[in-house]
Formats: structure tokens, sequence, C-alpha cells
């Protein structure tokens, strides 16, 4: 199982590394606001003329997008009671350390991404472009909420109170991925990069945790 989730994960960052360039290179037009050129830009005009904008759905996937911060901090900080208590990294839980460079990862990736803009949003935000790809909240989500259900596997007991748990968080991705999509914030193509990433890198942490 170990090596099977390892390739998935290899196959899915590669599909994000070619959808990425793709982007830059395939159907390239100035289709965004002042200008903007985005790749792909017949699917991602097709699609944004179809779903419109919605701002209310904007800003509940805005606020909601504390959520995945909170849990990662939650985290952290279980990281850092256990470093109190045991008094050496090397003793916090293995789960914990590869959770902890899980976050630097996305992270890393997400500031990459700020500076190295490869297309804007489809609408103007307070009058401003802003960095589009990939989406920011469709991967903090993806990301940051499926590796919880991870731990959450592991350390809820109660069989009842962790299938409950799961349950939440599925609904939770699904709805966020979907009306992030719908709020009209994102080009079709962005939401697909942060999906393709996020697989990638949840697949390797739970190849990480295989023992």
């Amino acid at each position: 199982m170990k090596k099977k989730y390892l390739y998935i994960s290899i196959f899915s960052l590669a599909a994000f590394v070619l959808w990425t360039l793709l982007l830059r290179l395939v159907d390239v037009r100035a289709i965004g606001p002042e200008g903007s050129s985005v790749g792909f830009s017949a699917l991602n005009g097709f699609i944004h003329e179809k779903i419109g904008v919605n701002m209310y759905l904007y800003n509940i996937t805005d606020w909601l997008g504390l959520v995945p911060i909170g849990v990662a901090f939650g985290f952290a900080i279980l990281g850092l009671i256990q470093l109190i208590k045991r008094k050496s990294l090397l003793r916090v839980d293995r789960s914990i350390l590869g959770l902890g460079v899980f976050y630097i990862i996305v992270v890393a990736v997400y500031l990459f991404f700020e500076i190295v803009v490869i297309n804007y949003r489809p609408v103007l935000i307070e009058g401003c472009l802003e960095a589009s790809y990939p989406s920011s909240t469709t991967m903090l989500v993806t990301c940051v909420i499926p590796s919880a259900a991870m731990q959450a596997k592991e350390r809820i007991k109660n069989k009842a109170l962790r299938q409950g748990v799961i349950i939440i968080i599925i609904a939770f991705i699904a709805f966020m991925v979907v009306a992030r999509l719908l709020s009209g914030v994102h080009w079709i193509t962005d939401i697909i990069g942060g999906a393709l990433f996020s697989l990638g890198v949840v697949m390797a942490y739970k190849s990480f945790l295989q023992k």
C-alpha cells in the first residue's frame, strides 16, 4: 500500500507540473480583467460565463478558509505540547513531525505562486488583480483537512465518533471545493491545479504514515 500511495503522489505532482506548464502555453488569451491573460481561455471563459460571480459564496468560503488554518494551528500546538513533555524533538509522534513538514511544503508552494503568477482572478477583488493559480482556498482545504482526517482515524478510538468526524470532513471538503468554483472568483483551471497538487502531497503524507 505504501508504494501505491507513493505512485499516486508522483503521478499527481507530475500532472500538476504539466498542467501548470500547459496553462502558460495552450490557448493563452487576454480574457481576464485589465487585459490579463489566462491559458485554456476557451474552456475557462466558457465555464466562467456560465457560472458568473457570486460574492456571497466567495465571502462564505473565505471565512470558512479559516477552519483549515485553525486545524493546522491545533496540530502545531499538539506537537509543541509533546515536545515540551517529552523533551526531545525525536520523541514527538512521527505522524506529527511529518505533518509539520507537510504544512511547510504547502505554505512554500502557496508563497511561490504568489510571486510567480501563472494567471490572475477572473474578477477584481476590491479593485485589484490577485494571483489566482492554484486556488489557494482549494489547496488549503484539500491539503489540511484530509491530513486531519488521517490523524482523526488514528487518534479517535470511538468508532461512531470517528466515522461521524470523517463524514463531516468529507462534506466540508466537497462544499468548499464546489462553493469556491461556483463563487466565480477562480478559473476552473485554478481549481483543478489546486486539487492535483493537494492529491499529490496528501498521498505522499499517507505513504509516509504507512509502516
